[in-house]
């Protein structure tokens, strides 16, 4: 008998997903390969900033794979092997605040450090992914329409990021 894959347990993000900054991961002076790399310690958790409530949009976070072709001279078919992994542009947008105390004072340009998103909520075993950003330009959108205002932090990925890891026990 095959075995099929187990069924998901569906969610909705908004209201479980979160996203913190984290200004320091030690274990991401590993290596990549490392099981630890950019795994953040429970300490390095509770000491982040939950961006969760001000994010009104965001895109990118995510990696993907360029592929080679390899093609013979025994064949008519040419196949692929995978290539290098990238991550396409990425950029949160927040609200703001009149006076300015908004995601400015937390991620103004240059800043370094990294982006953890828990897709499961933030509890002890779920799985999140760690992203080390450095913003590149706070954007200020505007508009005339019926839209509160807004912040687009740009940010590039640094290093790879590290996916799946577990959550520690978080204070």
């Amino acid at each position: 008998m095959v075995t099929p894959l187990p069924q998901s347990d569906r969610f909705f993000a908004p209201g479980i997903t979160k996203a913190l900054f984290l200004p320091v991961v030690a274990n991401s002076t590993k290596s990549s390969s490392d099981p630890a790399y950019c795994v953040p310690t429970a300490a390095e958790v509770s000491a982040g900033i939950d961006l969760s409530d001000e994010i009104a949009d965001w895109s990118g976070f995510s990696l993907s794979s360029n592929f080679i072709d390899t093609p013979d001279l025994g064949s008519l078919f040419t196949g692929t092997v995978p290539g290098r992994i990238s991550s396409e542009a990425s950029s949160i947008t927040f609200y703001a605040d009149r006076d300015g105390q908004d995601v400015r004072e937390i991620l103004p340009r240059t800043t370094q450090g990294f982006i953890l998103i828990a897709d499961g909520g933030l509890a002890t075993g779920k799985k999140a992914d760690v992203f080390p950003i450095e913003v590149g330009s706070v954007g200020k959108p505007r508009s005339v329409s019926d839209t509160a205002s807004q912040l687009t932090i740009n940010v590039s990925i640094r290093r790879q990021p590290a996916q799946d890891v577990t959550l520690p026990t978080i204070a």
